[in-house]
C-alpha cells in the first residue's frame, strides 16, 4: 500500500516521542528491553528468572559485569509509565517459588524498570536504567496488517486456512463463509456469527495438538476490554479481487471494522510501545511444535520471519535516537532447553537458527546484531543416565503437570520421573525441506508421536539459610550479556 498522509503523521508523532524519551535519557541512560514471545513460550518466567537472579545473587558466569563483581547491585524501582500495568514480578516469583506452579501467560502489556548501578572498567560509577517491557507476540504478528487492505488479509487468512491442518479446524467457519455474500446488504447479526466462528478456528489452531502460530489478528484470542466490540468483529470475506466493496454492504461493512482494528489497536501499540524499543528477546517455544508436527514446525518459522520484518532494525546512531529509533540487538531464544539432555541444545539451537535463517540474511546489510540461543529461564529438569535395554539414553528428570501423560500413564504432579524425549536431528534442514515428516499429535496418538515432550512443574528448591534460594536456569546469562552487556561496559 502506498505511504498515505496517516502514515506520515505517525511518523511525525514517534519522532517526537524519540526527542522527549532522548531528553529524559540524556542524563540517565535507558535501556528499553522488549520482552515477547508466542504463547506459552515462557516470557512472563524470562523476565521473573531476570530481575529475581540480578537482585538476589543468580548465578551469572558468563554475564561478564556481574560475574567480575562490577554490579554493585540491582533494585527495582518505581513503575515509569502511568498507563501502563505494572509487571506482577512479586506475584510471579511467588507462583514459581512457592507454589511450585508457572505463572500465568502474557494477555497483556506490561511494564517494569529495573536500576542497575554498576562500575565501568576504568573505575567509574554509573547507572543504567532497564526498562522490561512484556507484550505478546500475537499483537506483534498484527503490524504487518498496517501495510494492508481488508481485501489483502482476506485473501491471505482464507489460503491460509485452506492449508493442512488448518482447513479441518476452520470447517465450521468456511460452511459459514460460503453462505454469505460479500455485496448483500450488511448485516450485524452475520457478522457476528463470522467472527465466532473465525475465532473457534484461531484457538482450534492453537491447541497443544496443532500448535499453530500464525495467528493474526492478535486480540482475537486476548481481546481484553475490547471483547464484543466492533473492532474485533469482523471475518475475511471471500471477495473478488479487484474490485471496490459496494457502500453499504458487508463486504464494506468488515473492511470498516478492519481498518478500525487498526486504528483503535495496532498503531496505538506500535507508536506508544513498539516503536519506542532499543533492545528486543523473542522466546519460541519450539518443542511444542516438534510435539505438534512438522505443520507446526513450517508455522513457526513463518510466524518468526514474520515477526522479524516487524522490527525497525539497524546501527543506533545520534539520529537515529532523535528521530528514528532503532532496535539494534535482536536475540531469538529456543525456551525449555532444560525439557532435553544438554547433549541436544545445539541441535535446538540450530533448529531456531534455520527457522530464522532467511529472514536474518534480509536483516544482514542493517548494522544490526542478531543472535539465537537455546536456554531455560528457569530449570525444572535434571539430567540423568537410563538404561534401556543394552542401551543408554540421555534422559532428564523432573516431575510432570498433574494431567500430564506419556505411554499411557497419567501423572499426579507430584511424582518424579524420567523421561527420554526423543533425538532432534543433527541436521535440521531436512525439518525444513520436507523430506523429514515426523509423526506428531497432529496426525498421530501420543504414544506413537516421534517426539513427546512433556510440562514439567517448576523445580523444589532448598534455601541457602536465610537467603532466598537462587532460580536454576541454562543460559540465561549469555542471554543478559547479549542483551545489556555492551552497556555495562
Amino acid at each position: 500500500m502506498a505511504f498515505s498522509f496517516q502514515d506520515m503523521v505517525e511518523e511525525a508523532r514517534l519522532s517526537a516521542r524519540a526527542l522527549i524519551d532522548y531528553g529524559e535519557h540524556f542524563f540517565s541512560p535507558t535501556v528499553r528491553l522488549g520482552v515477547t514471545g508466542l504463547s506459552r513460550a515462557g516470557k512472563t518466567v524470562f523476565i521473573t528468572a531476570l530481575i529475581h537472579g540480578l537482585t538476589r545473587g543468580g548465578r551469572f558466569p558468563v554475564f561478564e559485569a556481574y560475574a567480575s563483581g562490577r554490579i554493585a547491585r540491582a533494585h527495582l524501582a518505581p513503575q515509569p509509565d502511568d498507563a501502563v500495568p505494572r509487571f506482577a514480578y512479586e506475584n510471579h516469583l511467588r507462583a514459581l517459588v512457592e507454589e511450585r506452579r508457572w505463572p500465568s501467560s502474557t494477555v497483556d502489556i506490561s511494564e517494569l524498570r529495573l536500576v542497575i548501578d554498576y562500575q565501568r572498567p576504568n573505575g567509574a560509577d554509573r547507572t543504567l536504567t532497564l526498562d522490561i517491557v512484556d507484550y505478546p507476540g500475537e499483537w506483534l504478528l498484527d503490524l504487518p496488517l498496517l501495510q494492508k487492505s481488508y481485501e489483502q488479509w482476506s485473501a491471505e487468512s482464507l489460503a491460509l486456512s485452506r492449508e493442512v491442518p488448518r482447513a479441518h479446524l476452520a470447517a465450521d467457519w468456511h460452511a459459514h463463509l460460503a453462505m454469505l455474500k460479500p455485496e448483500a446488504h450488511e448485516d450485524e447479526q452475520a457478522t457476528l456469527t463470522a467472527a465466532k466462528l473465525f475465532t473457534q478456528y484461531l484457538r482450534a489452531c492453537r491447541d497443544e495438538r496443532f500448535a499453530m502460530s500464525l495467528l493474526p489478528p492478535g486480540r482475537f484470542l486476548m481481546p481484553g476490554n475490547l471483547a464484543d466490540t466492533p473492532a474485533l468483529t469482523f471475518a475475511p470475506l471471500d471477495v473478488p479481487a479487484g474490485r471496490q466493496a459496494p457502500e453499504g454492504s458487508l463486504w464494506a461493512m468488515m473492511a470498516r471494522r478492519f481498518e478500525a482494528y487498526k486504528d483503535i489497536v495496532v498503531r496505538p501499540f506500535f507508536r506508544d510501545h513498539f516503536a519506542r524499543l532499543d533492545r528486543q528477546i523473542v522466546l519460541a517455544d519450539a518443542l511444542s511444535a516438534f510435539n505438534a508436527g512438522p505443520e507446526a514446525l513450517h508455522d513457526l518459522e513463518a510466524a518468526l520471519s514474520g515477526i522479524l520484518d516487524c522490527f525497525r532494525i539497524g546501527r543506533s546512531t545520534f539520529l537515529s535516537s532523535l528521530f528514528r529509533p532503532r532496535i539494534d540487538r535482536i536475540l531469538f531464544a529456543a525456551t525449555k532447553a532444560d525439557h532435553l539432555h544438554h547433549s541436544s541444545h545445539d541441535r535446538l539451537e540450530a533448529v531456531l537458527r534455520r527457522a530464522v535463517a532467511r529472514a536474518v540474511a534480509r536483516a544482514e546489510d542493517t548494522g544490526a546484531e542478531i543472535d539465537v540461543v537455546a536456554l531455560a529461564a528457569v530449570r525444572a529438569t535434571r539430567e540423568a543416565q537410563v538404561a534401556h535395554g543394552r542401551d543408554v539414553l540421555p534422559s532428564i528428570l523432573g516431575t510432570p503437570a498433574a494431567g500430564e501423560s506419556a505411554n499411557g500413564e497419567f501423572f499426579d504432579g507430584n511424582t518424579e520421573v524420567a523421561t527420554f524425549p526423543g533425538d532432534l536431528p543433527e541436521d535440521p534442514e531436512p525439518l525444513f525441506d520436507g523430506t523429514d515428516a515426523f509423526r506428531g499429535l497432529s496426525t498421530q496418538a501420543a504414544e506413537k508421536s516421534d517426539f513427546r515432550f512433556l510440562r514439567f512443574r517448576p523445580p523444589k528448591l532448598e534455601r541457602e539459610g536465610t537467603n532466598e534460594p537462587t532460580l536454576p536456569h541454562i543460559r540465561l546469562d549469555r542471554a543478559l550479556q547479549f542483551l545489556i552487556g555492551d552497556k555495562l561496559a
